[in-house]
Order: C-alpha cells, then structure tokens, then sequence
C-alpha cells in the first residue's frame, strides 16, 4: 500500500518545499512581493502544478493495484502535508492571517486531490485498455 511508501511523503514535502524556495526571490526583505500580485500566483501555480504533477507521476510508477483509490491517498496526504508546512511557515512564524492566506492559497491547494484523482483514474483506464488487448 502506498501509505508505506516513504517517498509518499519525501515527495509531498518537495511538492511544499521547491516553489516555497522559488517564490523567494520574489519577495523583498520585508516580505512584500515586488512583482504584481497576479504575475506572481500564476508563476507559483505553474510552478507547483507542474512540479506536483511531475512527481506524482514518478510515484505512481510503484503503484500495482488500486489506483485510483492510491491516487486520492497520494493527493489527499500532499494536500495535507502542504496546509500543515504553510500552516506552520506562512502563518505561524511570518505572521501571514489566517483567512487571507486560506482564500489566497489554501484553497489552491485542493488541485493537489483533484491531481491525484485524475492521474489515478488514467492509470486504472491504462490498466482495462491493456488488459483488453
């Protein structure tokens, strides 16, 4: 089962952690972004799509059975690994609010499910069309 798999969760860290590194230098020293606003979030989520995409895809290269229901395991733990991280970072030790950064990026976030989902549900139809060859 997935859940034992301990890249689940190096890879759900990375997923939190590579555009929390890229988003740096868009920021000044007092925190404030110095690009526009929508530039920004529309860089971040290419960013982070793209690179949670990426290593999903590698994941799932060790899921054997079931994966559709692996892929909402896979996406539902990152989705949680990644509010509990920006929980932590944004909110308690950059004094981020709460609310703001729910509607702002914690919201986004549920992408991370959706992701899952569909990549597992691909895989499954791989699996029947293969099998009916």
């Amino acid at each position: 089962m997935i859940f034992k798999n301990r890249q689940l969760y190096i890879f759900g860290f990375l997923s939190w952690l590579i555009p929390f590194i890229a988003a740096l230098p868009f920021f000044s020293p007092e925190g404030e972004v110095i690009i526009d606003e929508f530039l920004f979030k529309s860089i971040m989520i290419v960013v982070f799509g793209g690179l949670g995409t990426a290593l999903m895809v590698r994941l799932f290269r060790q899921v054997e059975e079931n994966p559709l229901m692996n892929g909402l395991i896979i996406g539902t733990t990152w989705f949680l690994l990644n509010i509990v991280l920006d929980l932590i970072v944004l909110v308690g030790l950059l004094g981020n609010d709460p609310l703001e950064w729910f509607i702002g990026t914690g919201l986004r976030y549920l992408i991370i499910v959706v992701t899952g989902a569909a990549i597992g549900k691909a895989v499954e139809n791989a699996h029947v069309v293969q099998l009916s060859s």
